[in-house]
C-alpha cells in the first residue's frame, strides 16, 4: 500500500475511494468504470495542484520518503555489470557507502553511492546512510582507482549527514570527508554527481563535488537539516519548516544560485510514485551531462571543477 505524506490526505482520501470502488465491482454489477475514471481525474488534479507549489519543508518531506529510490535501485536499474568493491583498506568496510565498476550504457564507469535502506533491517545495515570514516576513505580509493583505469565516476547522494558519533570521530570523520572532498577535486576523470533525496553537509559533498552536479526535482542538499538548524537557532525542531524556507535547500533554489547545474524532472507526484520513470529521466541526464566532459583532458577536468567551486564563494565587488 502507498504511503501518503501528510499534505497528500485529499488526495489519498480520493485514492481510497477509487480502490475501494475497484474491490467492489465484479462481473455482471454495475459498471463504476466512468466514477472511477472521474475520481481519478480528479486525484490527479489535486496532486498537480499540490505538487505545483510544494513549500520547502514539503519537499524535505518527499525527498525522504519510504518509497523513494535509493542509490542501490538507482545504481541496480542504471549500471549493467556492476562488481561490487568493499573496504578502505585501513579499517574496514562501511555499508552506507556502497560502490564499484559497471557499465553505463555500455560504457565503464565507477560508481558510488550513499545508500539509505528501504525497511527497518535495511535501513540498520545502511546506518541510515550516514557514513563513518572508512565508508569516505573507501569512496576516495575507489575515486582513485577510477583514475588509474580512466573510469568516469558516477555518484548518488542521498543522506542526511556524515555519522556524529563519537566512535566516527575518533577515527577522524573530518579528515576524511576533507579527503574525499579532495579526491573529487583531484579525479582526472569526468565525475557527474547526483543528489538523489537528501545531501546534507559535508556527508554530501564528500561525493558531489562534481564537474556537473545534478538534484532530483524534490531533492534537499544543505549544510544542515531543517531540524538541526531550527535546535541552533531558535532551540526548537518544531521551527524546521520555517528553517528550510530559510535556507534555500531545495533543487530550484539551488539552481538558480549557480550551486548545482540541473535539475531533474520526477513523475507527478515524486520519484517514489514512478520510480522507473523517475531512474530513466535520470539516467538521460547523466548522459547528457557526461558526453562533453569525455572530450575534456585530465587538466581541463581539473580546472574547471576547482573552477566552478571556487567561484562560488566569491562576491561581486564591481
Amino acid at each position: 500500500m502507498r504511503q501518503f505524506l501528510e499534505f497528500e490526505k485529499p488526495v489519498a482520501e480520493l485514492e481510497s475511494k477509487i480502490e475501494e470502488l475497484r474491490r467492489m465491482s465484479s462481473p455482471g454489477e454495475i459498471n463504476i468504470a466512468d466514477e472511477v475514471a472521474r475520481l481519478s481525474a480528479k486525484a490527479d488534479s489535486q496532486l498537480r495542484t499540490l505538487y505545483a507549489k510544494l513549500t520547502p519543508w514539503q519537499k524535505t518531506l518527499v525527498a525522504r520518503h519510504a518509497e523513494r529510490p535509493k542509490a542501490a535501485r538507482v545504481i541496480a536499474t542504471l549500471i549493467t555489470d556492476f562488481t561490487p568493491l568493499a573496504g578502505d583498506r585501513a579499517f574496514g568496510d562501511d555499508a552506507a557507502i556502497i560502490g564499484g565498476m559497471g557499465r553505463f550504457r555500455g560504457a565503464p564507469v565507477m560508481v558510488i553511492g550513499t545508500e539509505k535502506g528501504t525497511d527497518t533491517e535495511s535501513r540498520i545495515k545502511y546506518n541510515f546512510g550516514m557514513a563513518k570514516p572508512e565508508g569516505y576513505r573507501k569512496a576516495r580509493r575507489l575515486m582513485e582507482l577510477a583514475g588509474r583505469f580512466n573510469l568516469p565516476i558516477l555518484t548518488f547522494v542521498d543522506t542526511s549527514g556524515a555519522f556524529p558519533g563519537i566512535e566516527a570521530e575518533a577515527r577522524g570523520q573530518a579528515e576524511a570527508i576533507a579527503r574525499g572532498i579532495e579526491a573529487c577535486l583531484l579525479a582526472p576523470v569526468p565525475l557527474i554527481s547526483t543528489i538523489i533525496g537528501e545531501g546534507g553537509s559535508g556527508g554530501a559533498i564528500a561525493l558531489a563535488a562534481g564537474n556537473s552536479v545534478l538534484m532530483m526535482e524534490h531533492a534537499i542538499y544543505s549544510v544542515i537539516s531543517p531540524e538541526g538548524c531550527a535546535s541552533i537557532l531558535w532551540r526548537d525542531a518544531a521551527q524546521a519548516p520555517v528553517a528550510a524556507e530559510a535556507m534555500r535547500i531545495t533543487a530550484q533554489d539551488l539552481r538558480r544560485l549557480g550551486l548545482i547545474d540541473e535539475v531533474v524532472a520526477e513523475p507527478l507526484g515524486g520519484a517514489h510514485r514512478d520510480p522507473e520513470v523517475a531512474i530513466a529521466s535520470l539516467g538521460n541526464a547523466i548522459a547528457h551531462a557526461l558526453e562533453p566532459l569525455k572530450l575534456l583532458s585530465p587538466e581541463s577536468l581539473r580546472a574547471r571543477r576547482r573552477e566552478k567551486f571556487l567561484a562560488m564563494g566569491k562576491l561581486g565587488l564591481g
